[in-house]
């Protein structure tokens, strides 16, 4: 029994300093560290202007103008102004039917297209087009870049870059160096400003309200103005400190 109660005893002792000796033994040091963020940003005027163009069947003199003839009007204004017809095309395959108040017993059609232009001056000179045509049911749906995903990556290549500067130039400073990334957490973000809708409107009633050709294209060209697509990247950046 003794014995028993003695290798208990004993037990206890070398359980008990072991626990002790790791509790107080010295930790391993944390590898030092510095947290940046690099942000970037670029602005790129839009080259892809999306142009809505609705087309209804009107009357002229009592005399029913059809979508057929409207749209071969519109084919030959597109066209005159160099700009390729596959860029126009049907935003809704099927024509909507609408009723209009003073046509009792008539239901007119209605067809929806969609025009693709690369710059500003081509919008103004589409829009003087429209006007002759007496098309006034146009506005700009949106605009974007051709290149805008390869634009994304670069300006996120310029925010990473600039949280690995701001690492080295803060460490210098110190008499330190950076070593590798530990961590990398980016967030990307895209600003298209939205003035040109209203900007739009604008040069439609202004080419409604001025009767001299020459004036209302240098009109147009010169109200026209699209703001320019906005490429924000925020990369966060966690180094080691060689």
């Amino acid at each position: 029994m003794n014995n028993i109660k003695q290798l208990l005893i004993t037990a206890f002792i070398i359980i008990s300093a072991l626990t002790f000796g790791q509790t107080n033994a010295p930790k391993p040091e944390e590898q030092p560290y510095i947290e940046v963020t690099g942000t970037a940003e670029k602005e790129v005027i839009p080259d892809e202007i999306y142009i809505g163009i609705n087309i209804r069947e009107k009357y002229a003199n009592k005399v029913k103008v059809t979508i057929e003839e409207q749209e071969e009007k519109l084919k030959a204004a597109v066209k005159s102004l160099g700009i390729e017809l596959s860029n126009l095309y049907l935003s809704d395959v099927n024509a909507d039917f609408v009723k209009v108040s003073w046509q009792k017993k008539d239901v007119l059609t209605k067809k929806e297209y969609t025009l693709k232009v690369s710059n500003a001056t081509l919008v103004g000179q589409v829009f003087l087009e429209l006007e002759k045509l007496e098309i006034t049911d146009a506005f700009i749906s949106k605009v974007n870049h051709s290149k805008i995903d390869s634009l994304r990556k670069e300006v996120k290549i310029m925010a990473i870059k600039a949280a690995k500067n701001k690492a080295d130039y803060l460490l210098t400073a110190i008499g330190e160096q950076t070593g590798k990334p530990l961590i990398v957490d980016e967030s990307m973000q895209t600003i298209t400003r939205g003035e040109y809708q209203r900007m739009a409107t604008r040069n439609i009633n202004s080419v409604a309200a001025t009767t001299a050709g020459v004036y209302q294209e240098e009109e147009l060209k010169r109200e026209i103005q699209f703001q320019k697509i906005k490429l924000n990247s925020s990369i966060y950046v966690k180094f080691s400190i060689k």
